[in-house]
């Protein structure tokens, strides 16, 4: 009885792994998405606020690839110009969190017992209201925008990673190498930003790659609801939000962003749990 627990449980941590096409397959799809990004002209040539009402809400054919919106703009353009402000949010959010929560989770761990009980128990404050309320609530403090979009985010997603940088660095500082090193006199801040710091973000930053379609889906919901960039600059949660009063007449207005948003996520979270795969076994 006592060894089929451990294989119900490798098995169910194997059925979590992408199979090795899958992984090829969803970073050749992160690859595009980030090219895109960077240089929508390359697969855009049509301006995504350039209105045309003579063919507003014109299906997806010849003339427009996915379509045209209520006001004419080319659907395919728009999408393609809006994978960048969707990836930079996610990612800056997902860069602020990070951060963050290396201050909080070293803070704890390493600030004494007084400061560890008080960070986290803020910590489960924040953890117990959900990170989309949570960054609607910064959001309202701080106004709208892409940066104030940004920083709610980042903020909302804190208590998650200070808690998982606080467990490792706790394991850190109680491994073999940390002891022999104070037994040796080494200076306590040498030993954080040798040993300490980096052996604890290590695993953070594998995480943070699932972490970001995490920020992603919770930029486009906050867009969806009109708190992201201002229009007409495109972006995929604003396009879904635009779309979702024609979905009776234009279907293409509300498919094609939730699509580009899902696709992303997916592809996101693939490669992410592949390189969690790989540190974990190297690690072992």
């Amino acid at each position: 009885m006592s060894l089929a627990l451990p294989t119900r449980r490798s098995a169910a941590a194997r059925s979590l792994v992408p199979p090795p096409w899958a992984v090829l397959a969803a970073g050749a799809v992160l690859a595009l998405i980030v090219l895109a990004a960077a240089a929508p002209g390359l697969f855009a040539a049509a301006p995504p606020t350039a209105t045309d009402p003579v063919h507003a809400l014109q299906g997806p054919g010849s003339a427009h690839l996915l379509g045209t919106d209520q006001l004419g703009r080319d659907l395919w353009s728009r999408l393609v110009h809006g994978a960048g402000p969707a990836l930079a949010i996610g990612f800056g959010s997902t860069v602020l969190a990070v951060a963050g929560g290396a201050v909080l989770g070293l803070a704890a761990a390493l600030g004494g017992r007084f400061a560890d009980q008080v960070l986290m128990r803020a910590a489960d404050v924040l953890l117990a209201l959900p990170a989309t309320l949570l960054a609607l609530l910064v959001i309202t403090v701080l106004g709208t925008g892409t940066g104030n979009l940004m920083l709610a985010i980042g903020f909302a997603l804190v208590p998650g990673y200070g808690r998982m940088v606080r467990a490792e660095a706790l394991l850190v500082r109680r491994s073999g190498y940390v002891e022999a090193a104070v037994a040796l006199g080494v200076p306590r801040w040498r030993l954080v930003l040798r040993h300490v710091l980096p052996n604890s973000l290590a695993p953070l930053l594998t995480l943070a790659t699932v972490g970001f379609g995490t920020a992603l889906i919770a930029a486009s919901a906050l867009s969806f609801l009109g708190l992201g960039p201002r229009p007409p600059s495109p972006e995929w949660g604003a396009m879904l939000a635009e779309g979702r009063g024609f979905l009776e007449t234009a279907w293409w207005l509300g498919v094609f962003p939730g699509a580009a948003v899902t696709v992303t996520v997916v592809a996101v979270t693939v490669v992410g749990r592949h390189l969690q795969q790989r540190f974990t076994r190297r690690s072992a």
